[in-house]
């Protein structure tokens, strides 16, 4: 009965062979050493910082991402929905459509809410 795992075993042995491999070649034919401060720079596609990276950023950059990602993860649910909902509309129509109707009215409230709290109006952020 082991006998079936040996397959497993030896594609675990090589993978651990391979990559310890790589760190030992790295370690003995790197660059060696690089500066600490060299080695803490942000890099910025090789071209010289033009600001520090430890500026302090708005509230409303944050407020602006979330209420991005919030909208497009509910939007991103529409689509594997949609896929399963071809299949179960063959046999009950009406309830996918409630179903998907009512996922489109919970997030139109939201973002009702968010319209209303002032979370698209770019010129002031205070409410939200």
């Amino acid at each position: 009965m082991l006998g079936q795992y040996i397959p497993v075993f030896m594609a675990i042995g090589f993978a651990a062979a391979v990559a310890g491999g790589m760190i030992g070649l790295s370690m003995l034919l790197g660059r060696g050493r690089i500066a600490y401060q060299r080695q803490t720079e942000t890099y910025e596609s090789g071209m010289l910082l033009l600001d520090s990276g430890r500026k302090r950023v708005s509230v409303k950059f944050f407020i602006v991402a979330m209420v991005f990602i919030i909208f497009d993860v509910e939007v991103a649910f529409l689509f594997p929905w949609a896929v399963a909902a071809r299949e179960a509309a063959k046999s009950d129509p009406t309830t996918v459509l409630a179903v998907g109707l009512t996922f489109l009215a919970v997030l139109a409230i939201g973002f009702v809410y968010l319209w209303r709290q002032g979370a698209f109006d770019w010129a002031r952020r205070e409410r939200v």
